[in-house]
């Protein structure tokens, strides 16, 4: 599908996996609105052809606003990409008790019901759109984890929100397929993003090894080349598909 001189939403857009999917988005020839919420904003590196929009994905004004100004420019709205998320660690039963129910909450509302509403939204205007030669209107990637399928001790929150999104993806793609947008799932392993911003050099040596091939972490660049092949290829539909270096992750 085109990208050039077409409009594109990426959430968590400040840094890590989004702010690399934007960039290469912009490069392609899109204009790009990140959205991201407004203490990332602040820190957010000025990217050509990338306009930053303040918006908590569980706030579903907040997503219908950014929606509405993505695709109200002239150009069609084609693309969008979901990285907002956030981790958790802790433990169902623990040292000190029960697994935080808000917590739990919290971590499932970011990341699943935020990657819900930012699709839902953005299809609505997708499906409004005029189709390409082929029919297709647009193309709706979500971002799941590795621990959707291995979840480690300390993930039940983590891995319950990814893995809705794992769940969320083929019907998602069976419910649009009559406006020609596609939805699909990158998993990601174990990737250099602030997430991991102040664990121990060790440590992340530890992570690494644990990495059949490539030995190393993933880079937020080789998401965003996946995530712009699965843009570009018009027959992957309904999928998700592991970036993990074929890891396989342990129970802790």
């Amino acid at each position: 599908m085109q990208i050039t001189d077409t409009a594109a939403i990426v959430t968590g857009a400040a840094s890590g996996l989004g702010h690399a999917t934007a960039t290469a988005l912009a490069a392609a020839g899109a204009t790009v609105f990140g959205l991201d919420l407004g203490t990332s904003l602040e820190k957010a590196p000025e990217v050509e052809g990338v306009r930053y929009l303040e918006v908590d994905v569980t706030d579903p004004d907040a997503v219908e606003a950014a929606v509405t100004t993505a695709s109200t420019i002239g150009i069609p709205l084609r693309t969008v990409v979901n990285c907002a998320g956030i981790g958790s660690a802790a433990r169902i039963l623990g040292k000190k008790g029960r697994h935080d129910i808000g917590l739990y909450t919290k971590v499932v509302q970011v990341n699943l019901i935020g990657t819900f509403t930012v699709l839902t939204y953005a299809a609505e205007r997708i499906a409004q759109t005029e189709p390409d030669e082929t029919g297709a209107r647009g193309v709706i990637i979500n971002t799941a984890s590795v621990a959707a399928f291995e979840g480690q001790v300390g993930q039940a929150a983590y891995s319950s929100s990814k893995g809705g999104v794992v769940g969320l993806c083929l019907p998602a793609a069976r419910d649009l397929a009559q406006y020609g947008i596609r939805v699909n799932t990158i998993a990601p392993g174990t990737v250099e993003t602030p997430m991991l911003a102040g664990v121990t050099e060790e440590y992340l040596e530890g992570l690494a090894a644990a990495v059949p091939f490539p030995r190393r972490l993933a880079r937020p660049d080789e998401y965003a080349k996946l995530a712009l092949m699965l843009v570009d290829h018009d027959y992957i539909n309904g999928e998700t598909v592991r970036m993990d270096g074929a890891i396989r992750m342990p129970p802790r």
